[in-house]
């Protein structure tokens, strides 16, 4: 018998310890090198464990175990032959998250619900009451004989003591590595920084104009769509051009100022809020940022981003619009010093020139590190931004947008 340990490697620098998300086979399942047995929680991403031999496994870890990066996970029997007339365990679909449910319990015979009528409910105060889901026994009636009347029906409220029939049940279930690691930056954020928040806000009718004309163009040459995260990352990377306190961070009493632009962008996926890195965001052309962002959503919302491709952000960009917010205060990804939240966009009456028109506004915020970034570049670095997107022909595109996307 020739036994393979297998342990869980390094998914990184500063990385100790992962988590068992989900096994993808069972214990004696017989395994291919190379596939995926297990996806792993990590601070940061979540990653597959492939099989380093062919054989039968052994577990040795349960899903939810915290494990120490170089510790024993698994054993393979490499000298165990492949069952005949079979297939190699199928990757099992991805577990639910375990819930524990609680289920209230009933109440105690000692304490039954308070009984009221003596008389019985009218018919119209029997269909108020059924609709509350309430009984008429625990209304106390004011009619003829104790009779539950219709003013009786609409005045009454579901008593926290009596039970109405509908489902109280709750459920309990871990959080997982990277959403408990994502909940201790957000709280180290607020306690550690100086965090200030400053707004305005942006008419994108000439962002809306280019698009209209030149999207299908763009996207036909390019493969990707001509969307607002490119016009937005352009104007942050001239704004953090014009205001670079705004592009540095805190390293104990020194300031570290960046001269590229690594722009993390927000993203939803399947574990929660990730944040893969655009690298030198200044030096990409609208296709190459349109290019970048979609690949970098696309992988982490498959589950395959990597730790390095989420790591060493000078800023970051997060666009709770497409979630339906109107206004919001983001808070800061540490260690960086500013991030700016994008929000939904709404027709509604401005004043241009004099004249009140319908325009497409979103309002936009910039929380900041107090500490190094003052009041007058915070507002100039924001005012920046709004420039840029309300002049984005002149500021973004040179005047010569056929030339800027690449058409």
């Amino acid at each position: 018998m020739s036994i393979l340990e297998m342990k869980v490697p390094s998914p990184g620098e500063s990385i100790t310890e992962v988590e068992i998300a989900t096994w993808l086979v069972k214990d004696g399942d017989y395994v291919e090198k190379d596939q995926a047995i297990a996806e792993v929680d990590s601070d940061k991403a979540t990653l597959e464990l492939p099989a380093e031999a062919s054989g039968i496994i052994t577990l040795k870890a349960e899903e939810g175990d915290a494990v120490a990066v170089g510790q024993v996970v698994c054993l393979i029997d490499t000298s165990a032959a492949k069952p005949s007339g079979s297939t190699p365990a199928a990757e099992a679909p991805k577990a639910e998250e375990k819930k524990e449910e609680v289920k209230a319990a009933p109440a105690p015979a000692s304490a039954p619900a308070a009984t009221y009528a003596t008389g019985s409910a009218s018919p119209a105060a029997k269909k108020i009451l059924d609709e509350k889901s309430i009984d008429a026994a625990s209304v106390q009636g004011t009619g003829k004989d104790g009779r539950v009347t219709k003013e009786d029906a609409l005045n009454a409220t579901p008593s926290m003591g009596t039970p109405t029939g509908g489902p109280r049940g709750t459920e309990r279930k871990k959080m997982s590595m990277l959403r408990r690691k994502v909940a201790e930056r957000l709280v180290e954020a607020k306690n550690t920084t100086a965090m200030l928040t400053t707004f305005n806000e942006v008419n994108l009718t000439e962002v809306n104009k280019i698009r209209a004309e030149f999207k299908d163009a763009f996207k036909a040459k390019h493969n990707a769509s001509l969307g607002f995260m490119s016009f937005f990352t352009k104007a942050v990377t001239r704004a953090l051009q014009l205001y670079p306190d705004v592009n540095s961070m805190i390293d104990g009493q020194e300031q570290i100022k960046f001269d590229f632009a690594d722009i993390s962008i927000a993203v939803s996926g399947p574990k929660g809020l990730m944040v893969p890195v655009v690298r030198n965001a200044e030096l990409l052309s609208f296709r190459g940022v349109e290019a970048e962002i979609k690949r970098l959503a696309t992988r982490a919302r498959d589950g395959q981003i990597t730790v390095d491709e989420m790591t060493g952000g000078t800023f970051t960009i997060t666009n709770g619009g497409v979630f339906g917010s109107m206004l919001s205060t983001p808070i800061i990804n540490p260690p960086q010093s500013g991030i700016l939240g994008m929000h939904n966009i709404i027709e509604r009456p401005v004043a241009v020139n004099g004249q009140v028109v319908i325009a497409p506004m979103m309002y936009i915020a910039l929380s900041y590190d107090h500490r190094i970034i003052d009041g007058r570049e915070s507002v100039g670095f924001l005012v920046a931004v709004k420039e840029a997107l309300e002049n984005p022909m002149e500021l973004l595109l040179n005047n010569d947008p056929k030339k800027a996307l690449e058409l």
